[in-house]
């Protein structure tokens, strides 16, 4: 029996793929679209016993990040697993379908005053997809990123076989952490289907206080005076050029007072508003787009390495992105890159390119050096023994 007709047999929505639905220019022989948890697994068992490479896609605003799949037999869409499945507020979780879109999930948490802490850069991007990208915003200097706030995650393995772990309370630590190992994966390890996390309430009041930087040693300076002094700030951001905004959440009375502390430390150029400056949890402009991270006392040698012609954002966390315009060439971009990986590398760093032009693409190393690539291939090994699953997507090929 062909694959598409094996495949119509268990999904009622599938069909042959179309050029416009390539990923990083592989086309797609074939598109399915489960409805649920049973189909998906229904999906994933036939894909397995017809030996089909599969790629999950959610809503495409990652699809672009990493390197192109070796084959793309068989195109997972998630756009029909869009439910929120439970929200126990009392409990503070939630539990939600890959394919729901992250706005959309925080429109129904907030009905009950409660959110994700998980601000995303792209509009419209799914569940599964920002926990498969491990994707986060400004709020992870308090709050962490995907891996931190998923509390139980349901996947579907290269076999077609469902597994699980968590649970649906925050204390649930048993089984296999799949949240964490899933998180940052690119699709290479399983398919996902739903995820439970933690929530936290949306906060009464929050107020951003910005100011302005001259240089280097100026925005490490005001960075290090807010992460190391008690205002308690939600985020803590870098904008380039020359920016250094503060997140402030909690209480209004509470909030207003240590909006006035963050303003002190910050000096006489400090400005409070109740909304966020220009840039604020936006991806940097440009055609390349390069992830980085390193301990935040990295912040000054990487601002002069960089200047102030290059975008840029760095969150207190130590964790930034740099966008490359359009016009560089791809030496240049090879050059900067492995002068950010020196640089990076002596606070045992990471610089990772997530997009770039096709002509970028093939001059560079997306990924560098990854210590622990060995321990990633045996784990690729043991979730996917015949290498179907996204294949080359990630870091050495996985």
């Amino acid at each position: 029996m062909r694959p598409l007709d094996a495949l119509a047999k268990v999904c009622a929505d599938v069909r042959p793929g179309e050029p416009a639905e390539g990923v990083l220019g592989v086309e797609p022989a074939l598109v399915a679209a489960p409805k649920d948890l049973a189909e998906a697994a229904d999906v994933m068992r036939v894909a397995a016993e017809k030996g089909l490479a599969v790629v999950p896609r959610g809503a495409e605003t990652r699809l672009d990040w990493g390197t192109p799949p070796e084959r793309c037999d068989l195109l997972v869409d998630t756009h029909r697993l869009d439910k929120l499945i439970e929200h126990t507020a009392g409990d503070l979780v939630a539990k939600a379908e890959a394919g729901l879109p992250m706005e959309v999930l925080a429109e129904r948490l907030a009905e009950h005053r409660q959110r994700l802490a998980l601000d995303v850069p792209l509009p419209g991007s799914t569940v599964g997809g920002t926990i498969a990208s491990g994707a986060a915003g400004p709020l992870r200097t308090l709050y962490g990123t995907p891996r931190s706030l998923v509390i139980g995650l349901t996947v579907v393995r290269a076999d077609g076989q469902v597994a699980r772990s968590g649970g649906k309370v925050v204390k649930n630590v048993a089984g296999y952490d799949l949240g964490r190992l899933f998180s940052g994966s690119f699709g290479t390890l399983g398919l996902i289907v739903e995820a439970t996390f933690r929530l936290h309430p949306v906060p009464a009041a929050s107020t951003y206080v910005t100011c302005a930087v001259s240089g280097p040693e100026d925005a490490h300076d005001a960075v290090q005076s807010v992460l190391h002094s008690p205002v308690a700030p939600s985020a803590v951001e870098y904008i380039g050029p020359g920016t250094v905004s503060v997140l402030l959440e909690g209480v209004p009375d509470g909030v207003a007072a240590r909006a006035r502390q963050t303003a002190e430390l910050l000096g006489e150029n400090a400005e409070i508003t109740d909304s966020a400056p220009d840039g604020w949890g936006r991806y940097p402009d440009g055609t390349t787009l390069i992830d980085i991270g390193a301990p935040p006392p990295a912040l000054p040698e990487l601002l002069t390495l960089l200047g102030p012609e290059v975008a840029l954002t760095w969150s207190g966390s130590g964790h930034g992105h740099v966008g490359l315009a359009a016009e560089t060439p791809p030496d240049e971009v090879a050059d900067v890159l492995g002068r950010l990986r020196d640089v990076l590398g002596r606070h045992r760093g990471h610089a990772i390119v997530r997009y770039a032009p096709e002509g970028v693409r093939g001059e560079i190393d997306l990924w560098g050096p990854v210590p622990a690539l060995t321990l990633m291939r045996r784990v690729k090994d043991q979730f996917d023994p015949d290498h179907r699953l996204s294949p080359g997507r990630f870091v050495g090929g996985i």
